[in-house]
């Protein structure tokens, strides 16, 4: 049950974040829907190897952030938010039946890419457009928010996968069919319900990327990106999450139920962690959302039972419900007001190129020496990440105390 308090925050929370949580609410149903069930599609159906299915998900991963840089800094300079994201939400709805329609692996790749080049198009303006609208005390609550919002599609689409599984006697393509929905709606609240923020007439263009409009961005936030990245080794993709269920005796219609685990337990963390993060230290905070990273990555690899299975992929939701919201906190915090769609931009960058390498690797390991070696690689770069935090004594304005 929320406090008083909670709702309080709630209520001082701009609408035009409730309704950029919904917009993701809707895409990720869509999204997940298809992702959660994709991996299994690519080994069973198109017999695709968990080293190509890492190769796919790293490449996809690394797509967004990429691309990310260019619509941030766009919407920088352009002064507009809301028509970039409308865009990139666009490109994703157009990727969906691409995948109902896939021949082979090749269609597949187009589809997902085409998806992640929507998502980098649309995250760095739509972070940005979170932080114009929300004053500094209420960032961790409403990054959170939007979030917990977001999750709950993620939990939503995977729920709706193995339904759709079950009904349909294991056929993936009518299921991908069903994403084709949320996706469009999604499109449309954005269009019609969110209003780009009133910006003082006559204000000066600056070009992000020039050599002194990147000067702008401190020490204290490139300390951040190196963070972020270093904790991006420890993160590969969901994508072997489904596989290590794959492996525990599941029947393959209720692998996506796994995700559900992982994704409520992301939804109910995120919020409360967010509000959390305007009032306590980043760096504890940070801190404990890798130990209990390194605590799911110690049950999956130990874990073959199903049960092991599902409680490793719930500590893996928590931490992403611990850290995210407050990733893109510590971004808001330490990045200039005019230049916050360029600094999402880079952090979102490095942070997904480094996932590529952490992606293929965790494909090398699993083929080569076994699931368990990949969740170990994972649990020994949080234990880099943490030494990297401990290192640091007079860091940034992280709010140490």
């Amino acid at each position: 049950m929320q406090s008083g308090s909670d709702i309080g925050i709630l209520r001082q929370i701009p609408r035009t974040v409730w309704v950029l949580g919904c917009v993701s609410l809707l895409m990720d149903v869509s999204s997940e829907l298809i992702h959660s069930l994709l991996p299994m599609f690519l080994m069973v159906g198109l017999g695709a190897s968990a080293a190509t299915i890492g190769v796919i998900e790293g490449v996809a991963e690394a797509t967004a952030p990429v691309v990310k840089v260019f619509s941030g800094a766009l919407s920088d300079y352009l002064g507009n938010r809301k028509w970039l994201a409308v865009a990139g939400y666009g490109l994703g709805a157009l990727s969906k039946p691409l995948f109902a329609l896939a021949p082979g692996i090749g269609v597949v790749v187009a589809a997902r890419l085409m998806d992640r080049v929507g998502k980098g198009i649309r995250g760095a303006p739509r972070d940005a457009l979170v932080a114009d609208v929300t004053p500094p005390g209420l960032r961790g609550a409403a990054f959170g928010l939007r979030q917990a919002l977001d999750t709950v599609g993620a939990f939503l689409g995977p729920l709706l996968a193995a339904l759709a599984m079950i009904l349909w006697a294991d056929n993936f393509r009518l299921a991908f069919w069903l994403a084709v929905i949320p996706a469009a709606l999604c499109v449309a609240l954005l269009t019609l319900a969110v209003e780009e923020p009133v910006h003082p007439r006559g204000a000066r263009r600056i070009n992000p990327i020039r050599r002194e409009s990147l000067a702008q961005l401190s020490t204290h936030y490139w300390w951040v990106v190196l963070v972020g990245a270093v904790f991006s080794l420890a993160r590969f993709s969901e994508a072997f999450l489904v596989l290590r269920a794959m492996g525990s005796g599941i029947h393959l219609a209720l692998v996506p139920l796994v995700m559900v685990a992982m994704n409520i337990a992301y939804a109910l963390s995120a919020f409360p962690f967010g509000k959390l993060a305007d009032k306590v230290s980043h760096t504890r905070l940070l801190i404990l959302g890798l130990t209990v990273l390194i605590a799911a990555d110690l049950v999956l690899a130990h874990g073959s039972h199903w049960s092991l299975v599902v409680t490793g992929v719930a500590l893996w939701g928590l931490h992403m419900g611990m850290t995210q919201g407050l990733l893109a906190t510590m971004v808001a915090d330490t990045a200039p007001a005019q230049l916050r769609g360029t600094a999402f931009g880079m952090f979102n960058l490095l942070t997904g190129l480094v996932t590529l390498v952490s992606s293929v690797l965790a494909g090398a390991l699993w083929d080569r020496v076994g699931a368990a070696a990949t969740f170990y690689a994972s649990a020994a770069f949080c234990l880099c990440t943490i030494v990297l935090l401990l290192s640091r004594r007079s860091g940034p304005p992280m709010r140490t105390a």
